[in-house]
């Protein structure tokens, strides 16, 4: 006999009980209660008629609570039923807006050298399956640059999943990145596919990766290393093919030495980096961008502008732009709403500083080939041309001697007098 019969006997003692009829409470040929009548008397029969009545309240009673039972597994139901499609509708729009924003170099607006170079290490590597680091201040682009990379990938026709690592709680990154099973943690009441599933086949942006918590750091580079990974709340091993770019505006080797960051994950990310130069070092990309955002300003404000003064565009090219190019367009955008003339009048009072250093103009690049060859121009009149060594222009451009002296002579570079 269970304890729970003890309990029960006990009880009829307590209640000077003699004898005790039950009728069970079936649903399914499973016996889930019954309805009991007892008595104090020492008489041990029960006469047809209570029998019978006793048989009647119980199927009665069995059948409510069967319907109550029911009405609570189809509310439950419902309920997972909602979260489930919230959750895939909510993927699903994500996924979409991924394809919609199709970037390739189009917004990637400047002829600076600095930029010149990130965009043909953006060509070398696109092709590839590599790890990508992109470094940069906050409002550089890195995005920008992210999207122009799995462009140039055979990745291309699936989506760029991205994953802003400060935007989310530490304790939700987790399931964010890896997903989780249904009760793996207080509010999780149904399965949940993490970014990595999403992005099997595709490639996955963690933008401000500075900001992972140690413990998923470890998590992230088991991924990178083998490939695998584990929804929490599970112990059934999944596979990513991935591709990882990664971005960050924290320097991440002093992040390293205060430890709060893994030297290991910084030397499986650091395969192949791109360093996206502030604003300030693009001097000579300031018009070329603040013209492109206004004629994009006006169209989606329904605004006719004609153009910026010369004096206001100087303003704009001896500003410090701490939030780079996001600052710039803001200023645009709020001096494109409020001009009621036909040129484009400052919102805001710019702090001006005299810049330290204004680059060489290079004269305006219309395609990728006369970008490489004033590109490996200005990088051998930086070495003095010295192609060979540690500091010689073959190593800053990640090209073995060879091939830069093959490409020397291919775009006709000639060594100055």
């Amino acid at each position: 006999m269970p304890e729970e019969a003890d309990i029960d006997k006990n009880l009829a003692r307590k209640h000077g009980i003699k004898s005790i009829l039950m009728y069970p409470l079936v649903e399914d040929e499973m016996v889930f209660g019954g309805l009991l009548l007892g008595q104090n008397t020492n008489t041990r029969s029960w006469g047809d008629e209570l029998i019978l009545k006793l048989r009647i309240v119980a199927d009665v009673l069995s059948s409510l609570l069967i319907k109550r039972r029911a009405d609570d597994k189809l509310r439950k139901a419902f309920r997972e039923i909602k979260q489930l499609k919230d959750q895939i509708e909510s993927e699903r729009n994500y996924l979409r807006d991924e394809i919609q924003q199709a970037h390739d170099f189009e917004n990637i607006i400047g002829r600076s050298p600095g930029l010149m170079q990130a965009i043909l290490q953006v060509e070398q590597v696109g092709p590839t399956d590599t790890t990508v680091l992109i470094l940069g201040e906050t409002g550089v682009g890195k995005e920008l640059f992210a999207r122009a990379i799995h462009k140039k990938s055979h990745r291309k026709d699936a989506p760029l999943i991205k994953v802003n690592c400060a935007s989310l709680p530490a304790n939700l990154i987790e399931s964010e990145l890896f997903g989780h099973e249904k009760g793996a943690f207080t509010g999780a009441h149904s399965r949940r596919k993490g970014r990595f599933e999403l992005a099997h086949g595709a490639t996955l942006f963690l933008d401000e990766i500075g900001e992972l918590p140690l413990e998923t750091q470890g998590k992230l580079l088991t991924v990178l290393e083998y490939g695998e990974f584990e929804r929490m709340g599970s112990s059934h091993t999944l596979k990513a093919d991935v591709r990882i770019i990664a971005a960050t505006n924290r320097d991440l080797m002093k992040e390293i030495n205060v430890g709060r960051f893994r030297k290991d994950l910084w030397y499986r990310l650091n395969v192949f980096f791109i360093h996206v130069p502030p604003l300030r070092e693009r001097v000579q990309d300031i018009p070329l961008l603040a013209n492109a955002m206004l004629s994009k300003l006006c169209k989606q404000l329904g605004k006719k502008i004609d153009g910026i003064p010369n004096r206001t565009m100087k303003e704009l090219e001896v500003y410090s732009w701490p939030g780079n190019v996001r600052e710039l367009q803001n200023i645009i955008e709020r001096s494109v709403i409020k001009t009621k003339g036909s040129m484009l009048c400052l919102s805001d009072k710019l702090d001006v500083r005299t810049s330290d250093a204004v680059p060489e103009s290079i004269t305006l690049l219309k395609t990728l080939p006369d970008m490489e060859r004033d590109y490996i121009a200005a990088i051998l009149k930086k070495t003095r041309w010295k192609i060979e060594g540690s500091n010689g222009a073959a190593a800053i451009l990640g090209l073995p001697p060879s091939t830069l002296r093959s490409r020397i002579k291919k775009f006709g570079v000639k060594r100055p007098e």
